[in-house]
């Protein structure tokens, strides 16, 4: 799971998934490699994949890297003297996966942030080698964001396996012309238009990635 950029609602996305698989019966875990910016010693996004998901595991291997400071993760990371390694997180995840039918990876930020000297989310998506879903941040600028995103992630190789438009402005301008101007030049699946205020409760879940049922 990644998204246009920080905040735009790649956990509200990724909790909903994980309980629309779990609402079909299997068994659901939802993973965080690296989480920068802590509230009262408490990481936001890794506690709710954690209660979104169906089965118990190592935290360790739900989320590898946690950071304080709300920084970029490579910038947090080298506060910290430690470096980001991806081999860890290929280990973590392959745990999990021996344990769960479905995991859902939640990228840190957008497509491209940085995690050490050298590597992005774009390498670490390519080391999972996982399809990837966009969440879009319906919002001011976000045609050029996702359409820029886009371009990274079939670039790497990657298969965009859909998109998700994520109504975070209510009041945003012309939003249906901004979807359909997406769903023209994407070229993958539009799988869901969240509208603003969306909690990710059971039956929203169930309403939730119709396509799951394809």
């Amino acid at each position: 799971m990644t998204g246009t950029d920080t905040g735009v609602g790649k956990t509200t996305v990724s909790c909903a998934l994980l309980k629309a698989f779990a609402a079909r019966g299997k068994k659901v875990v939802g993973m965080k490699p690296v989480v920068a910016g802590s509230e009262n010693g408490q990481w936001c996004d890794v506690e709710q994949l954690i209660a979104a998901s169906n089965i118990r595991v190592d935290r360790q291997h739900v989320n590898p890297y946690a950071f304080d400071p709300p920084v970029s993760p490579h910038i947090a990371a080298q506060q910290a003297g430690i470096d980001i390694d991806l081999i860890m997180i290929q280990h973590a995840y392959q745990s999990l996966s021996h344990q769960a039918d479905f995991v859902i990876v939640e990228g840190a930020g957008g497509f491209l942030v940085p995690l050490n000297a050298q590597q992005t989310g774009a390498d670490l998506a390519l080391a999972l080698n996982l399809p990837v879903i966009l969440v879009v941040g319906m919002r001011l600028g976000c045609l050029n964001h996702a359409l820029l995103t886009v371009q990274a992630i079939r670039a790497s190789g990657l298969l965009l396996a859909g998109w998700v438009a994520n109504c975070i402005d209510p009041e945003m301008l012309v939003l249906a012309e901004n979807i359909a101007t997406l769903e023209q030049r994407v070229g993958s699946p539009l799988l869901e238009i969240i509208p603003f205020g969306f909690k990710t409760n059971k039956r929203a879940a169930l309403d939730i990635f119709k396509v799951l049922d394809q």
